[in-house]
């Protein structure tokens, strides 16, 4: 894992396309925008987590129709 440290109205580049720039900082938040393309999904991790998990979910649903038929 890359630690970089940043202030208020820095950036961080990934490859040339996404930018996360540091909007705001208070107490022990942190508030980033993120800049990407629309060809780029970005969630927070728990809403991620939450897709993997569904997507599992069907992967098995579909599994189980085709051993049934």
């Amino acid at each position: 894992m890359l630690v970089l440290s940043r202030q208020k109205d820095e950036s961080i580049m990934i490859g040339d396309d996404v930018e996360i720039t540091i909007v705001d900082v208070r107490g022990d938040k942190v508030r980033l925008g993120i800049a990407a393309p629309r060809t780029i999904p970005v969630h927070r991790r728990e809403v991620y987590d939450a897709i993997q998990r569904e997507k599992s979910e069907k992967g098995k649903k579909s599994e189980e129709k085709a051993k049934q038929q």
